[in-house]
């Protein structure tokens, strides 16, 4: 097995993992979007701790982890213009969407949620479009 699948596995593992914890701990379906959108409109008040603790283990756990996968070549743009709009895009499209892949494939999939798998068709559908447009045809990335 290559180690770019390899990769993709462990950290959908973790993923799964985490949708797991969050479920079994409280009642609650992961959303990192719904998670970090809560905080930032406000919605998610009751509950800031959670959503925080979330949101510090997801930025935070890959620091300890560093020395030991830091030869590990992820295949992103070093351009930083591309990074931060693909960022900006991703945010809205969670919105728009009323959820990320982790709150919709992981977790609405399991549940075997048809908003959930609908919702991750057209997010692999607009991603493989993505990936056309602008590494196979306009060269950006």
């Amino acid at each position: 097995m290559e180690p770019d699948w390899i990769w993709g596995l462990a950290g959908g593992l973790l993923i799964g993992m985490g949708g797991v914890v969050l479920l079994w701990g409280n009642g609650r379906i992961m959303g990192a979007s719904g998670i970090l959108g809560g905080l930032i409109d406000g919605s998610g008040r009751s509950e800031w701790r959670e959503r925080l603790a979330f949101l510090a283990g997801t930025f935070l756990m890959p620091l300890p982890l560093y020395p030991l996968f830091a030869e590990v070549d992820t295949h992103i743009s070093q351009s930083a213009v591309v990074l931060v709009v693909a960022g900006l895009l991703v945010g809205i499209g969670t919105r728009v969407a009323n959820g990320c892949t982790s709150g919709h494939g992981v977790c609405g999939i399991s549940r075997l949620s048809l908003r959930g798998i609908m919702a991750t068709v057209f997010y692999l559908l607009a991603g493989g479009l993505t990936v056309l447009l602008f590494r196979h045809i306009w060269e950006v990335i």
